[in-house]
């Protein structure tokens, strides 16, 4: 790991950095005005352009913040961590139980310190101390109604908005980690978007019709293929371009994405809600966006301390 990558520059001063963002905009852009075209064909065509409408805004946003000096992108990560545990515990409809939410804030932003510093042990113990505030809540309270869902609900939108979606301020740590972050939400967000791009064209039986109707085995399959190549295309800016690096960056943005998304459908039918309040302009809410992630970033970085 290097600690120190980022703290006396900023990825803006980089060639390669800015490259990369012209490229990644240049394909968004060319994207969005070819489905702009088609976007009342179908329902498919809509839900695309939908998805791609947001990115026009998130991606030069998330390449503005991502590109400044440290502390900047981890600060910018624990914010995008925080909106997404409040549009969760709006999601569970217990956002005015301020003193949980609270609670996971705290512990999310304590992801960012010990992310800053490199401090593992820290970062791991965090889910412990968030629910230990947890449970004294009910005493402080003096109340016991609901306590025991509180609680539970409080740790798990911990878990995926903060534990493991802060996973990607840990691989900031990594050589060229800013580049490997960018690489995983690039082939992430593509793999999703081409999924439902092409799910019109190659139908078939779907993964788990009852969670998640839109999702086909052979638009998913087509779509991994896909991200591959495009993994492979950009493989420059992982610290090495051998095909363990690559391919594994690609398999895990593929599937762990789709894991992500049903976990997240599961949620959002058991809770009977479908979209809490638009993120940006575009398709769903703050969580459409990042869903994926919670099974990508910590995935992606353990396999990668074991590569190194």
């Amino acid at each position: 790991m290097n600690n120190n990558l980022f703290e006396t520059s900023m990825a803006w001063d980089s060639p390669v950095y800015r490259q990369t963002v012209a490229i990644v905009l240049l394909f968004i852009f060319l994207g969005a005005a070819v489905n702009f075209v088609f976007r009342k064909k179908s329902q498919y065509s809509a839900i695309t352009w939908a998805s791609i409408k947001s990115w026009l805004i998130l991606a030069p946003l998330m390449f503005l913040f991502m590109g400044l000096r440290a502390p900047v992108p981890i600060i910018f990560l624990t914010l995008l961590a925080i909106y997404g545990s409040k549009v969760y515990f709006q999601l569970m409809g217990m956002y005015h139980q301020t003193w949980f939410v609270y609670i996971c804030y705290i512990g999310v932003i304590g992801l960012g310190i010990s992310s800053h510093f490199g401090s593992l042990t820290f970062y791991n113990e965090m889910p412990m101390v968030v629910l230990g505030m947890s449970c004294l809540i009910p005493l402080f309270k003096r109340d016991y109604r609901d306590m025991i869902q509180y609680i539970s609900l409080t740790l798990l939108g911990f878990i995926f908005l903060g534990w493991s979606f802060m996973h990607l301020a840990l691989i900031l740590n990594f050589d060229n980690g800013l580049y490997q972050v960018m690489y995983l939400i690039i082939l992430t967000e593509f793999c999703d978007t081409t999924n439902l791009a092409i799910s019109r064209y190659f139908k078939g039986p779907k993964i788990i019709s009852e969670i998640n109707k839109k999702r086909s085995w052979n638009s998913t399959l087509v779509a991994i293929l896909i991200t591959l190549a495009l993994a492979y295309s950009m493989r420059y800016l992982l610290p090495d371009g051998s095909e363990k690096y690559w391919l594994a960056t690609g398999l895990i943005a593929s599937f762990g994405g789709v894991v992500g998304d049903m976990v997240m459908s599961v949620v959002r039918r058991d809770a009977g809600v479908k979209i809490v309040s638009g993120f940006v302009w575009g398709r769903g809410d703050f969580l459409n966006r990042v869903d994926r992630l919670i099974f990508v970033a910590p995935i992606y970085y353990f396999i990668m301390l074991g590569l190194n």
